[in-house]
C-alpha cells in the first residue's frame, strides 16, 4: 500500500521540530501497548557504501552549494555518512538547515505550547461524529486513552499518532540526519543559517484550516495500519537515492493543494530565492532538508531552473 501523501510528508516535516517524542506527548501514563504495537529492531543493517541519498551541486566562479535531502527519522543502526556526501560536509564551511540548530532544544515545547486549545472545547466534542468513533478506535489500538489529546488541536493529535507508533517500532529523531548533522556542524563550529524559525513552521500547522486539519487526521487514521512500512518505504528510497520514488511517497497526488502549496511548494520557491542571492557570495555551503524537498515537480531543483541555475546531481 502507498501511504496517503498528505499524511506522510506532513508528518515527516514536522519531525524536524519533535527532537525527543516523550517531550512532546505530555501525555498522561497510558496502558502499554498492545502486543502488535510491542517495540521492534528495524531491519535496516546496510554497510556504509550501500546507502547513496541523494545530493546535489550548484555553483558559480566562487561560490559551491550542496543539497543534501535529509531523513528527520531513522531506525538507530543506519550508518549514512560517507563517500560525497561526507567529503562535501567537510569541505564546507556553512551549514544552512531548515530551523537553526540553537533553536532544536525548545521546539518541542513550543510545538506543545502551540498545540493547545484555546476554545475551552475538547478535541473530541469538536469532531463529527463519525470522524470521532474513528478517532477513540485509533487510539485503542495503541493502547491510549480516548482522552490524551483532548487539549491539543486536531493536527497535534493526528502527527503524535503517527509518532507514537513508529517511536515503538525503533524510529527516533536522535538518530535521524538532522541530528546527526547538527551535531557535527556543532563540534566543527560550522557557521548555520537556517531557511525559517521553529515557530515559522509550527505556524504552518497551527494556521491551517480545520476542515485541512481533519482530513489530515482522517487520513493518518486510515494509515495507522502500515505506519511503519510506509515510514520503512520513504528510508529505502532515501538510502538508494531513489528522488522520483520519494517524489511519489511524500509529494505527488495530494488531494489537498492547501496542504501541498503550505507545506512544500511556496516553502521550497522561498528557499530557491535565498540561494540565488547566496550564490553571490563566495564560500562553499552544505544545505540540509527535508529529502521530499528536492524530489519530484515543484521542488527546490526546479524552482532554481526557472531561476536560470542549473543543479547538477553528485550521487
Amino acid at each position: 500500500m502507498i501511504a496517503s501523501p498528505r499524511w506522510l510528508h506532513a508528518v515527516t516535516c514536522a519531525l524536524v521540530l519533535l527532537p525527543a517524542l516523550p517531550a512532546c506527548a505530555k501525555q498522561p501514563q497510558a496502558p502499554a501497548p498492545q502486543a502488535e504495537h510491542a517495540k521492534q529492531t528495524p531491519t535496516s543493517t546496510a554497510a556504509p557504501d550501500a546507502i547513496r541519498p541523494g545530493l546535489w551541486k550548484i555553483a558559480d566562479a566562487d561560490t559551491t552549494i550542496w543539497l543534501f535531502g535529509t531523513i528527520h527519522i531513522l531506525p538507530e543502526n543506519l550508518t549514512w555518512y560517507s563517500g560525497p556526501v561526507a567529503a562535501a560536509f567537510e569541505k564546507s564551511d556553512e551549514l544552512v538547515t531548515e530551523i537553526p540548530i540553537e533553536e532544536n532544544a525548545q521546539a518541542a515545547g513550543i510545538i506543545v505550547e502551540a498545540s493547545k486549545r484555546k476554545d475551552g472545547k475538547t478535541l473530541r466534542a469538536t469532531l463529527p461524529d463519525a470522524l470521532r468513533v474513528r478517532y477513540e478506535a485509533g487510539m485503542a489500538s495503541l493502547g491510549l486513552p480516548p482522552q490524551v489529546f483532548d487539549a491539543n488541536e486536531t493536527w497535534f493529535a493526528a502527527l503524535m499518532l503517527t509518532m507514537i507508533p513508529l517511536k515503538t517500532a525503533g524510529y527516533n529523531t536522535e538518530s535521524g540526519v538532522d541530528a546527526q548533522v547538527a551535531a557535527r556542524a556543532t563540534a566543527r563550529h560550522m557557521r548555520n543559517v537556517a531557511f525559517e524559525s521553529a515557530e515559522y513552521q509550527i505556524g504552518l500547522f497551527k494556521d491551517l484550516p480545520e476542515a485541512t486539519q481533519r482530513a489530515y487526521l482522517d487520513e493518518v487514521l486510515d494509515a495507522l495500519p502500515t505506519v511503519k512500512t510506509d515510514i520503512d518505504a520513504m528510508v529505502t528510497a532515501w538510502k538508494t537515492g531513489n528522488a522520483d520514488q520519494l517524489a511519489k511517497l511524500l509529494n505527488e497526488d495530494e488531494s489537498d493543494p492547501q496542504m501541498r502549496k503550505v507545506l512544500l511548494t511556496d516553502r521550497n520557491a522561498a528557499w530557491a530565492k535565498w540561494l540565488k542571492a547566496r550564490l553571490d557570495k563566495p564560500g562553499t555551503v552544505f544545505v540540509a532538508v527535508g529529502a521530499g524537498h528536492l524530489a519530484g515537480p515543484g521542488s527546490v531543483q526546479d524552482d532554481l531552473k526557472a531561476a536560470g541555475i542549473s543543479s547538477t546531481r553528485v550521487q
